[in-house]
């Protein structure tokens, strides 16, 4: 196990890679004036001393819609996280702000949608683009006569939204949504939900300035009448695109890999990494030459989860899996980064005081 900066009760652990390889740990932390979102770099296998971002007593805090802190480059920084905004469970905002001096201070925080209704918005994702971040979030202003809705939003370096666009009208309700930059533009996964309760993986795709419709990554047909919250992870390089996600169609429960060489125009047949006794909560990693680390949280016969990974080749070969660490955490969604050679894992756990921020280095091994 690795040391980790932070102190006090911890919730919503989340890594953000930026295109220069750098690598930020996110967290959220409670105390008496409200919670705290802090970040830290990670250098030489360290990390640094946590740095706040804002601490707000209004801060929704849940352990899988993960605020973030991504690093664009050139002292830039980008953080979003979730606001209630008013007196009940599920209303609350996704609220964005910037700093331009590597964090030493923070502007204002924007609200990501100008609907300005009290209902569910979260489940955030933000990619870098060439005229600002790009986020996609599950948005519930239709809600509770209708569906969540999958959206999108620019926003520029100087805070002014751009863009804001439906992406699919009718989605699970709490799964993570994912986002990767290929070669030919963002393309973006998420759980559908149709009118029959089929909740799979679909993939859209940015052309021409728009979301294109989504469409089915694969067709597990995993009909559920509730939200699984448990979403896809995505990653790419150039025009070769993975995706990692969980489903338990047919009441069997596997996680399944897919690839593409073509930005995510067309994809390989899935392959099974893991199935039997596993919870899903599925991490992605681009490793070197192709190769991928897939990981999730399955679960030992005395009940305790544990986290697991395997590597993948670029051939499609798959590695023997490997325990991480056990997890007493009921739900967790641990997050997956590779950096330095080196596969980097955070999640939280429970102990007898407070929920605890826990992290791992794991040397790679390639199959």
């Amino acid at each position: 196990m690795v040391r980790t900066p932070a102190s006090g009760n911890v919730a919503g652990p989340r890594f953000s890679q930026g295109k220069d390889g750098a690598l930020v740990l996110s967290w959220m932390e409670t105390g008496d004036s409200g919670t705290t979102l802090n970040y830290a770099t990670l250098a030489a296998g360290k990390f640094s001393d946590a740095r706040p971002v804002v601490t707000e007593a209004r801060m929704f805090v849940n352990w899988a819609d993960l605020p973030s802190v991504l690093p664009l480059g050139d002292n830039h920084l980008i953080a979003h996280w979730l606001r209630y905004s008013a007196e009940k469970t599920y209303s609350y905002d996704v609220v964005v702000s910037q700093s331009h001096d590597d964090g030493t201070t923070w502007s204002e925080a924007v609200t990501a949608h100008t609907d300005g209704t009290p209902t569910e918005h979260g489940f955030v994702s933000i990619a870098p683009g060439p005229d600002g971040a790009t986020l996609l979030w599950l948005d519930g202003r239709n809600t509770p006569d209708a569906s969540m809705t999958l959206r999108s939003a620019v926003i520029t370096p100087e805070g002014q939204l751009t863009r804001e666009q439906e992406v699919d009208e009718s989605v699970c309700d709490c799964c993570q949504t994912d986002m990767a930059m290929t070669a030919n533009g963002l393309v973006a996964v998420y759980r559908d939900r149709s009118p029959a309760e089929i909740r799979d993986i679909y993939i859209s795709r940015v052309e021409n300035g728009r979301w294109l419709p989504g469409r089915p990554l694969h067709a597990d047909h995993w009909t559920i009448p509730g939200c699984p919250v448990n979403g896809p992870s995505i990653v790419a390089s150039g025009e070769r695109v993975a995706v990692a996600w969980f489903t338990a169609a047919n009441d069997l429960p596997q996680v399944k890999l897919v690839r593409s060489e073509d930005s995510g125009n067309s994809f390989t047949d899935p392959v099974e990494i893991a199935s039997g006794a596993i919870n899903g909560y599925v991490g992605l990693a681009a490793l070197e030459h192709g190769s991928l680390a897939v990981s999730w949280v399955a679960k030992s016969e005395s009940g305790d989860n544990v986290l697991q990974v395997r590597a993948i080749s670029a051939s499609g070969k798959p590695g023997p899996v490997l325990d991480v660490a056990r997890i007493h955490q009921l739900r967790v969604f641990p997050q997956l980064a590779f950096i330095d050679d080196h596969l980097w894992f955070a999640w939280t756990d429970d102990d007898t005081i407070q929920r605890r921020l826990v992290a791992a280095r794991v040397p790679l091994s390639l199959p």
